[in-house]
């Protein structure tokens, strides 16, 4: 149960979809924003890609919901599924992903902790393993934008499922119609 009473069944609309019930006028801007984000056409990363970056950092912030829902977001658009996103939740280090994308990883977790955490030495890397300026803006912003959300979600204490078919419903309903839709 929610820390405050956000005038819903939370069992059917758990985690952060309660909240955005709750406040419309700031669900719409929250959703755009994860659209342009995770959705929108980028000329090289793929939105299972922008899903892992977000999946990581909700992991290392510790926000089951988030970190479950974007994971299942993830696994629906990559190749190799779950297995891949449980790899790179466990240790991006050994995980079978690009350099690149492995990098974009780093300075994702770095921003989890601190944007100052982000270093030149990280940008370097990044782009010594063919990483984009835009590849790391978009990896910074996305970073910074999972610690709101994680703290969104968290902050009001929401409902988390344990079914894991709750989050693969919503990867069909996301992959499908987009975060505008919801």
């Amino acid at each position: 149960m929610a820390h405050i009473d956000l005038g819903i069944d939370e069992r059917e609309h758990p985690g952060i979809r309660g909240p955005m019930r709750f406040r419309p006028e700031t669900a719409k801007p929250l959703n755009a924003l994860a659209e342009a984000l995770l959705r929108a056409p980028h000329p090289t990363l793929t939105p299972g890609e922008r899903e892992l970056i977000a999946a990581y950092v909700s992991g290392l912030n510790e926000c089951r919901f988030c970190c479950a829902t974007h994971s299942a977001f993830a696994a629906a658009q990559l190749p190799s599924g779950m297995p891949l996103v449980d790899r790179v939740l466990a240790d991006p280090v050994d995980a079978e992903v690009s350099d690149k994308l492995r990098a974009l990883l780093r300075i994702a977790e770095a921003v989890q902790r601190s944007g100052r955490d982000v270093t030149v030495d990280l940008v370097e890397a990044a782009r010594g393993a063919g990483a984009t300026d835009l590849e790391i803006h978009d990896t910074v912003l996305i970073a910074a934008a999972f610690c709101m959300y994680n703290r969104y979600v968290d902050g009001l204490g929401t409902l988390v499922p344990d079914d894991p078919a709750a989050y693969e419903k919503a990867a069909e309903r996301i992959v499908r119609q987009g975060y505008l839709a919801t």
